[in-house]
């Protein structure tokens, strides 16, 4: 079964527009499938996962390449032949009249964006495809937010429930054996395990960086070494506080969050759906459903997301900063169908004190049946609602 992806429109705008086309994204995310169903009749494929095709890219990058017409060429995991990338660049630049030629797959963001920058910079179209969005997901019928959180949003599991538990175990198991041993050379692969663990348990607080040493018992370089691994894979993102001074919010401490609700779930070994949602994790794996819901719009738009939290100097709290156009959008993110004035409070501090910056509609993500005007100009919609909510303010 095939879900159309919301971001066919921006692959079918970048191949007219740029030589090179780059999907990237973590593993398992869909980017062949993708691929293969909005341009595959038109192309021709090679997985470099092959070691045969691997190994002739290698031997003879002219020859691998000689094979290919004028036809998009999709070259899947790329990032296992980055020395491919200068001859692409020379045919890139001999033949500047010819768009969408090469379409580049790969998961491990980088390694392989080290070596884009250096051969392909300015010839290059980057999308990024992360798993499902709600809307996806939700496309071939309403489904529970208890199913959405437990199923999450990578395709296997989200469309094929029954093979969800085998499916994690051995997409965590593979993670850490291939992916994490490929972008690092970590020694004690247990210390790491443990390391992913707090992680999830920490999922949606502060990255305390000097708990997480202690714990492990690893040096803060070593915790901050393994946190770009998680970055790098596409397994985790870090919102970073909101400051109107741009230097301000690059060293204050970032909030971590898995992009997936499946993998929390499975690292901290919740036992069913519904007791996800009725458990001490509850508030945060919903806020990073919502959270990882606004990374994936902007991505879906082929756009860098440009989100944040803010936290006022008495503790007052923003979970979301959404800046769409000229405005902030402030947005609370809270697991409770009784929206009440309290929700409120840090919307109306985060507008009072951004002024014009920021947007007069304050919003409120919770499980609401239909959307709600609150007092003070601000709104509450349903969870489900907030993708294409959102979306709507990105336009494009």
């Amino acid at each position: 079964m095939y879900i159309s992806r919301l971001l066919s429109s921006k692959l079918a705008e970048a191949l007219k527009s740029f030589p090179s086309v780059l999907v990237t994204g973590p593993r398992q995310s869909g980017k062949t499938t993708f691929l293969l169903n909005e341009i595959g009749e038109a192309s021709d494929y090679v997985s470099l996962d092959d070691p045969l095709e691997r190994s002739f890219a290698l031997s003879d990058p002219n020859g691998f390449l000689n094979r290919f017409t004028k036809r998009h060429v999709i070259l899947d995991e790329v990032q296992h032949v980055p020395e491919i990338f200068p001859y692409i660049k020379i045919r890139i630049d001999n033949d500047r009249n010819t768009p969408g030629l090469w379409v580049l797959t790969g998961s491990q963001q980088f390694h392989l964006m080290k070596h884009v920058s250096e051969s392909l910079a300015g010839r290059i179209a980057i999308l990024d495809l992360l798993p499902f969005s709600v809307t996806e997901s939700m496309k071939e019928g309403g489904a529970s937010l208890e199913a959405v959180i437990w199923n999450g949003g990578y395709p296997e599991p989200s469309l094929y429930p029954e093979k969800r538990d085998l499916w994690i175990r051995s997409y965590i198991q593979t993670y850490i054996e291939r992916d994490v041993r490929q972008l690092q050379n970590i020694k004690d692969i247990r210390l790491f395990e443990l390391f992913l663990g707090l992680c999830a348990a920490n999922h949606s607080q502060t990255f305390n960086t000097a708990n997480l040493s202690r714990e492990c018992g690893v040096s803060l370089p070593t915790i901050k070494s393994w946190s770009s691994v998680l970055e790098a894979s596409y397994l985790c993102c870090f919102l970073l506080p909101y400051f109107s001074n741009y230097g301000k919010r690059l060293v204050k401490t970032p909030k971590l969050y898995f992009l997936d609700s499946l993998i929390v779930c499975a690292l901290t070994r919740q036992p069913d759906a519904i007791s996800t949602l009725s458990g001490a994790m509850s508030g945060a794996i919903f806020e990073g459903l919502i959270i990882c819901e606004a990374v994936k719009a902007f991505a879906n738009k082929g756009m860098k997301a440009d989100v944040f939290f803010w936290r006022s100097h008495d503790g007052l709290e923003v979970d979301l900063i959404v800046r769409a156009g000229a405005k902030m959008y402030p947005i609370e993110i809270k697991l409770t169908s009784t929206p009440s004035l309290k929700h409120l409070e840090p919307l109306n501090r985060f507008k009072s004190l951004a002024g014009n910056d920021a947007s007069e509609t304050g919003l409120l993500v919770c499980r609401v049946d239909k959307e709600m005007q609150m007092p003070f100009n601000n709104l509450a919609i349903p969870w489900h609602h907030f993708p294409g909510w959102l979306s709507a303010k990105l336009g494009g």
